[in-house]
């Protein structure tokens, strides 16, 4: 791996993910000031694009992926669906439940976020070996394991 100064050494690793994470958010994967559509909900309906290329989505899904309230999660969909994102449809074998579907005008989106998807881990890996990507998502999986893990221990 490279050589670090002594001031790289002393960034904690925790400053250097929210730093790195901040970096990553103001790179949007859909662009468009235009778009009535908040941070987080540009987070959600990215995931309802990915997700939705292979299997189907719920309300629940969206909870878990974000770790939001169930109430949070109502308002926001509420919201995407008001603005033509999304639209809900009630599953056959049990009313309760609503399949998100992505509409044809977020459905335009989802060619632009795969490609800016591309662009960014391009430019994010730029000039790294492979062995030390390799290396770097398994420590960051480690650690990642190790927050979990801290975090059901509560």
């Amino acid at each position: 791996m490279l050589e670090e100064s002594k001031e790289e050494k002393e960034i904690p690793f925790g400053r250097l993910i929210h730093v790195i994470s901040r970096k990553l958010k103001q790179h949007n994967l859909i662009s468009g000031e235009d778009m009535c559509l908040t941070p987080m909900q540009k987070h959600i309906l990215k995931f309802i694009l990915l997700e939705t290329m292979h299997r189907d989505l719920y309300q629940k899904d969206v909870e878990e992926e974000f770790k939001i309230r169930r109430s949070t999660t109502t308002g926001i969909l509420q919201l995407m669906e008001k603005n033509g994102f999304i639209y809900r449809e009630s599953v056959a074998k049990d009313a309760r439940l609503k399949r998100i579907i992505p509409t044809k005008k977020a459905e335009a989106l989802r060619e632009q976020i795969l490609e800016n998807i591309v662009q960014r881990e391009k430019k994010m890996t730029h000039g790294i070996k492979e062995e030390d990507l390799t290396l770097c998502r398994a420590v960051l999986k480690q650690i990642l394991a190790n927050l979990t893990e801290e975090q059901e221990e509560k």
